[in-house]
């Protein structure tokens, strides 16, 4: 028995770290907002938590999922989002200013389309629901098709893909991040499926040309406005570099273990690092890259010290 425990919660470990990557590649694709690190990190980051995502899926009772999803999660995204405008209001007052939303009621229509048209501290609102509803979509397809290896998957992802393009096409228009839930969702079986294939020798070989290729030659990505880069090569770039990253944090052992706190953290980083940095812009960019890593860390270990404050904002009703 206990070895069954130290070997799930290796399992688990590599899982929290490749998180922390992700999210560090995030928090620096946002200090530096044109560049090369901003080139390097917005060609992988955004995938390699869908892929993540649904390397980790297993189906659930449709109905149940649906609701905890919405409910949960939906009480996280609005608590961040409320905690958010009322500091920001505070923030901008105290300069002699206005806060973004300061024409109430209009402002609502606003903040309940989210995705789009919510910027500046609340760019990054788009992924969760985003992540939410492709979930559930997700979710609802692998309870009929549990196999992603099936045929029925080698329709559905295709046919995931080419709606992603299309819209990401035709417009940047994305209430609640919804333009990008058909991308999620092919990420989200890519996920399941790598889970299904397993690690493979020939991976090695494949996989770094194609990261390297992503990395500094393919168009980056922009997963909010619908902008995938070169069509299926730069997401194949993504998927490479993820997926070596994975491989890393299984490998890493001590040396990226570090990495785990962070990937714990990650949703509370993923909603505060970008009001950090907007605020703080002032600053030099490696004190910012510092200070929206280490102050959402700080304000997640304070949020899992009640049950009310770990349900309301971790979605944790546990």
């Amino acid at each position: 028995m206990g070895g069954e425990r130290a070997a799930a919660a290796q399992r688990y470990e590599w899982v929290d770290v490749a998180r922390g990557i992700g999210i560090v590649a995030v928090v620096i694709g946002h200090v530096w907002s044109r560049g090369l690190p901003h080139t390097l990190t917005y060609s992988f980051h955004m995938p390699l938590f869908f892929l993540l995502s649904g390397y980790l899926f297993r189906p659930k009772p449709i109905v149940a999922f649906a609701r905890s999803q919405i409910v949960w999660q939906g009480l996280s995204y609005c608590a961040f989002l409320a905690l958010l405008v009322a500091v920001d209001t505070l923030i901008e007052g105290s300069r002699g200013g206005r806060g973004i939303f300061h024409t109430w009621p209009q402002d609502l229509g606003r903040l309940a389309f989210g995705g789009s048209k919510l910027r500046g501290p609340f760019t990054v609102f788009w992924f969760v629901p985003c992540l939410i509803f492709a979930r559930i979509l997700f979710n609802a397809l692998a309870a009929r098709f549990p196999d992603p290896l099936g045929k029925a998957w080698w329709f559905i992802a295709p046919l995931a893909l080419a709606v992603a393009y299309l819209l990401g096409w035709a417009t940047d228009v994305s209430p609640l991040g919804l333009l990008t839930v058909p991308m999620a969702l092919f990420l989200l079986w890519a996920g399941a499926a790598l889970n299904v294939i397993g690690w493979r020798g020939w991976m090695l070989w494949l996989l770094p040309p194609l990261s390297i290729a992503g990395l500094f030659f393919l168009p980056a990505l922009n997963m909010k406005g619908g902008d995938y880069g070169w069509p299926l090569l730069s997401m194949a770039g993504a998927i490479a570099t993820s997926l070596l990253i994975f491989r890393a944090s299984h490998w890493g052992g001590g040396v990226l273990k570090p990495f785990s706190a962070l990937g714990r953290a990650s949703l509370v980083i993923m909603y505060l690092h970008v009001p950090v940095i907007h605020y703080l812009s002032y600053l030099p960019r490696p004190w910012i890259l510092a200070l929206a890593t280490v102050i959402p860390l700080l304000v997640y270990y304070l949020l899992n010290l009640t049950r009310p404050t770990r349900t309301v904002f971790l979605g944790q009703p546990k």
